[in-house]
């Protein structure tokens, strides 16, 4: 690809807004996750007893399990949520990009 095209590409409106409203919702699922995380890590650090308690008297498990296991399945989820709208926004973007950059080149 040579340097005309990609600033047709970089140039072109609707590749600014598939960029901007990409980058957007990836970082607001970034720092929902690392929130979700370190908010764990941080009740690990400072009050282990928490998740340290048993779930049934005389029982094995912990709190910690299925808190662990639920911070596992809450980023299947976001992932899930990001491919969703990827599906049905970002592709659309994308395909109206495609469509004006081969409409400059004809």
């Amino acid at each position: 690809m040579d340097k005309t095209m990609v600033d047709k590409i970089q140039s072109n409106p609707s590749y600014v807004e598939l960029v901007t409203k990409r980058s957007s919702f990836a970082w607001k699922l970034t720092i929902t996750m690392l929130v979700v995380y370190y908010a764990y890590i941080l009740l690990i650090a400072f009050s282990p007893e928490t998740l340290g308690a048993k779930i049934a008297d005389g029982g094995m498990a912990t709190v910690g399990i299925p808190v662990g296991i639920a911070i596992i399945v809450f980023s299947f989820i976001l992932t899930g949520i990001y491919v969703k709208r990827a599906n049905s926004e970002f592709d659309g973007l994308l395909s109206k990009v495609k469509e004006d950059i081969a409409k400059d080149i004809k």
